[in-house]
């Protein structure tokens, strides 16, 4: 296995929309394996395969406090069960150091394929269900920052780059 590379915003290879994966084999599994890899090694609670430059729609997540539950999901399409927001203080492994202040839907259910590209529902809840919807925004090319104000934006783009520019 081996820790990938996550893109930082503004990357603008974190805005490409993401392909439904066609086919799960061996090589998917292996980029499953080290996205789980990368996620536990940043660390981080969950991550799309956008992050890591595969415009797939795949994404990982471990929510357990133990990190021993690691979650696959291909191909997933999410559906509110109850339309109640819940605020949550998010943060990104692609923006690293900032943790704002989201509304996100707390019931949901995916449909996805697993790592054997066999099909499943699930229903989630609070931070699992937090956290799949923000994973799945970045398989549609969109970051948690979107959902805040212009400045706040503006103010954490300027810092990451000055980040990015003083490590190159």
């Amino acid at each position: 296995m081996a820790v990938l590379e996550i893109l930082e915003f503004p990357d603008s290879r974190l805005r490409t929309e993401a392909a439904p994966v066609t086919e799960v084999t061996t090589a998917t599994r292996t980029l499953i394996d080290n996205m789980l890899e990368t996620m536990y090694a940043a660390p981080g609670i969950g991550l799309a395969a956008t992050q890591v430059n595969v415009h797939q729609r795949l994404l990982v997540m471990d929510v357990s406090e133990d990190k021993s539950e690691p979650m696959v999901f291909i191909n997933p399409q999410v559906t509110v069960l109850d339309p109640e927001l819940g605020e949550y203080d998010e943060g990104c492994l692609s923006v690293p150091g900032f943790y704002e202040t989201v509304s996100r839907p707390q019931h949901v259910e995916v449909t996805a394929l697993d790592r054997d590209g066999n099909p499943f529902a699930r229903q989630l809840k609070g931070l699992a269900a937090i956290c799949l919807q923000h994973e799945v925004d970045h398989l549609n090319g969109k970051l948690f920052v979107d959902y805040l104000s212009t400045l706040k934006r503006q103010r954490i783009r300027k810092k990451l780059e000055k980040d990015q520019r003083q490590r190159a």
